[in-house]
């Protein structure tokens, strides 16, 4: 069927790796209705024991199919964009751990949104810590923690800014204001 959505284990003419006609005892093997009673048995269970025998392949993301693919992106928190090619949603899942070690940190958000856009991405904070000589006196720099991310790419309409918020308020500290700004790649 063409034009219809792709369908797994409907593979014409598998066989099964287990018949179930060649386990029945001996003294049913002559009998030919039998026999072809049980071999619907293996058009059944051949695509299960197919699945079964190539489960990795289903769940690393350099060979998973595009639907299994958006399905592991979502266990390992991936929020895929339907647009996304799949190369660059492959990338996204098998970076996924190592993104969430650095979620919180200005490199883990510039990562994220990376991720996301495609573009270079800047992201500046006031993190550290600050002292003062004078016992008592102001503190250099701004009064609390904040980051802005700076976005460069070559065309800023293509960025869906409220998935970017969404993928920055996922992976920042969650005290922590932000400012975003997307330019256009000079």
């Amino acid at each position: 069927m063409t034009g219809g959505p792709a369908r797994r284990g409907a593979v014409a003419g598998l066989a099964s790796p287990a018949p179930v006609t060649s386990m029945l005892p001996g003294v049913y093997l002559d009998d030919d209705l039998l026999g072809r009673f049980v071999s619907a048995f293996d058009d059944a269970l051949a695509p299960v024991f197919l699945t079964l025998d190539t489960l990795e392949c289903y769940v690393d993301p350099w060979l998973a199919p595009r639907d299994h693919l958006e399905w592991v992106g979502r266990w390992v928190g991936v929020e895929a964009d339907p647009g996304w090619a799949t190369d660059r949603l492959r990338a996204a899942v098998a970076d996924a751990a190592r993104t969430q070690r650095l979620r919180g940190t200005a490199r883990g958000v510039a990562d994220a949104v990376r991720t996301v856009t495609g573009g270079e991405v800047q992201v500046g904070d006031t993190g550290g810590v600050a002292s003062s000589l004078v016992p008592g006196g102001d503190l250099p720099g701004t009064a609390g923690p904040s980051f802005h991310v700076r976005v460069v790419v070559d065309d800023p309409a293509e960025v869906d800014e409220r998935h970017v918020h969404d993928v920055i308020a996922q992976c920042r500290p969650v005290h922590v204001p932000y400012t975003l700004e997307v330019v256009e790649n000079r």
